[in-house]
């Protein structure tokens, strides 16, 4: 009979505390900058009476494989995940890297309906084990709170909950929904969301939110609840009516939390969720803009913690808080729903929800680790970069005179949480601020699988439209050597992987590679005059363990100012080659990993050299002298660790 978690935790006699404050983006030369300009006073602090290093990010510098680096302790071979983005070889069908969310697989079909024999599932990509999970063997106690590459939470006995990673309930990174009477306005699908016309009639509109796939109906298609809204024919207002509740809403104002539920099937299978409401104006053209539908964390649709009742207990000591693993609203802003102004008041919602939370959890910690995780420096770096750097091409002076500072305002955010830990700090606790990565700008997109196809690598059909909007649409596979998918692979189409592979593995495979390698290095803009792309890793030279050759064949590293484009992304031809980025996403950092390091700063001196995500978990285990877990290949960043038990 397996020990209760209470039980378990008893076994362990120690009164040592790790503190970590995972920062997502946190930047560097950003950081050091704030301190010199006295905004990061407690980071100051810390610099100067502990210790400050770069760390060394992840292969490629993307978020879900550097979090998982640090989770495991070991590199995209051995966990495997390699990008936001992975392909299956022989369909060449893409899925997200992270996790999957499937139905039931056996149904009894009754007339419209479709009755599921058994539930679906979640199921967690990332291989190896959390350092968690090895803590828990070891009895001590631990708080994970929101660390990317963690949905569904893998089984522990602390308190987890996952982040990025985490879907909506339509089972997405987050689809918003923007309703409105403008007839200039294109229905249908657009980057993250949907655009829904609706028309005002007596002063009033009638909609419905777009639930999940109703997966009980033939078809599978999605739920909906109606929901109604009155607008005031003088004041620019309106009040909002659904499932009973209702309130009233003023231009420019958001509602909170409104919690929804969509019936799947008569009688029982209801599935909850929640949403919030932004009136972006009631006349003279109505524009209404609901946020993704939320999983409600007191009764969540799939697995976000452990124990299932943490969410819950979360949302009755800070309130609601939102599920989804990303919680800005960035492609509402990318697509124009959303301007800078409002899009700043959702983002600074999503980080008090996490101070609150924060403040909520941080006093209860008495021994074992707390582990807090904060997106907002990753997720404000990737819109705003453009509103601090006159050289971006999407650089708008009077923009930045009025929201210039949002960078900045949410590192000293960061500060101020580092102020409410440094006093709690004694001879028994070791504290570790971090980053997974740093921070560049975004300015020129290189389009991979273009400059492939411009080079002979990619053949397409005889009349074949490159541009279209399915991946690798068209391609003649049977003379095709390479091609692009994510934000950083190439992949060689090889014979006995891929489908239609024609490239013979071995040396045939390899001076192929070296030769489009050597290209790649030698891709200069002529507009900037500088490289384009500063370093190509070889999977086989990069990873180690079962699933190096489980990714890509190379790892394309863009110097600062340049990465893949979005439509190479996903397999698409754009017509040039290089392109200026004028999408508000201005920062990024999925380029050449030694350009792009993240942070780590401590209480105690560290002693490694050049730090990596690698080490976090060894460093973890060994502050509780445990020794590093199979397959890690990293190192405690101190000299020494605790003494063992």
């Amino acid at each position: 009979m397996l020990p209760s978690c209470r039980s378990a935790r008893s076994e362990w006699k120690g009164d040592q505390r790790l503190i970590i404050l995972g920062i997502d983006g946190m930047d560097p030369q950003l950081l050091r900058q704030f301190m010199r300009e006295g905004k990061m006073p407690n980071f100051a602090k810390l610099a100067a009476q502990g210790d400050f290093r770069e760390l060394t990010t992840s292969i490629p510098p993307q978020s879900p494989v550097a979090w998982s680096n640090l989770i495991t302790g070991m590199n995209a071979g051995g966990h495997g995940i390699f990008d936001f983005i992975h392909r299956d070889p022989k369909t060449l069908g893409l899925y997200f890297s992270a996790s999957r969310v499937e139905g039931p697989k056996h149904a009894i079909h009754l007339g419209r309906w479709m009755i599921p024999l058994g539930g679906g599932s979640a199921e967690q990509l990332r291989k190896g084990e959390a350092f968690w999970q090895i803590l828990d063997q070891h009895g001590i106690p631990n708080t994970i709170f929101r660390i990317p590459s963690n949905f569904p939470p893998v089984p522990a006995k602390g308190e987890t909950l996952s982040g990025m990673g985490t879907p909506d309930l339509r089972g997405t990174y987050g689809t918003f929904s923007f309703y409105t009477d403008d007839p200039t306005a294109a229905p249908g699908a657009v980057e993250g969301g949907q655009i829904i016309p609706v028309q005002v009639e007596n002063s009033r509109v009638v909609a419905s939110l777009i639930g999940p796939d109703n997966t009980f109906k033939n078809g599978s298609p999605p739920a909906t609840e109606p929901f109604s809204v009155s607008v005031d024919p003088l004041e620019p207002a309106a009040k909002v009516a659904v499932q009973g509740q209702e309130f009233v809403l003023g231009e420019g104002e958001w509602s909170n939390w409104v919690r929804v539920e969509f019936q799947l099937i008569p009688f029982f299978g209801n599935v909850k969720g929640m949403c919030r409401f932004y009136l972006k104006q009631a006349h003279p053209r109505f524009q209404l803009y609901v946020s993704p539908i939320n999983m409600d964390p007191a009764n969540p649709a799939l697995p976000i913690s452990t124990p299932s009742s943490y969410s819950r207990l979360l949302t009755d000591e800070a309130g609601e808080f939102h599920t989804q693993g990303i919680a800005e609203a960035t492609k509402a802003l990318s697509d124009g729903m959303l301007d800078d102004k409002e899009y700043l008041e959702q983002a600074r919602t999503v980080l008090a929800e996490h101070r609150r939370i924060f403040d909520a959890e941080f006093p209860k910690f008495k021994q074992g680790i707390f582990f807090f995780y904060f997106s907002s420096l990753d997720l404000n770096s990737h819109m705003f970069w453009r509103l601090m750097d006159p050289k971006h091409p999407e650089y708008d002076a009077a923009l930045a005179a009025q929201n210039g500072s949002a960078i900045e305002s949410f590192y000293e955010q960061m500060d101020q949480v580092l102020g409410e830990v440094l006093p709690k700090l004694d001879s028994r606790t070791t504290l570790l601020v971090l980053s997974d990565h740093g921070f560049a700008p975004y300015n020129r997109s290189f389009n991979l699988n273009t400059w492939l196809l411009n080079n002979g690598y990619i053949k397409l059909k005889r009349d074949a439209n490159p541009d279209s909007n399915e991946p690798l649409a068209n391609v003649d596979w049977s003379q095709t050597r390479a091609y692009g998918l994510g934000l950083n692979g190439l992949y060689i189409n090889l014979r006995g992987r891929e489908s239609n592979g024609i490239v013979e593995p071995g040396a045939k495979a390899d001076s192929l590679m070296a030769e489009i390698r050597g290209k790649l290095l030698a891709v200069r803009d002529a507009k900037a005059n500088l490289p384009v792309i500063t370093r190509v890793d070889l999977a086989s030279e990069a990873y180690q363990g079962p699933y190096a050759r489980s990714g890509p064949d190379m790892l394309v590293g863009y110097n600062r100012g340049y990465r893949a484009g979005w439509k190479t992304i996903l397999g698409g031809f754009p017509p040039e080659e290089l392109e200026d980025n004028t999408n508000p996403w201005s920062g990024d950092h999925c380029m050449d990993y030694t350009l792009v390091p993240g942070v780590l700063l401590s209480n105690r001196k560290i002693f490694a050299e050049t730090p990596a995500l690698t080490d976090i978990a060894p460093t973890i285990l060994a502050e509780f002298g445990i020794a590093k877990g199979k397959g890690m290949i990293g190192q405690s960043v101190f000299r020494s660790s605790r003494a063992t038990r």
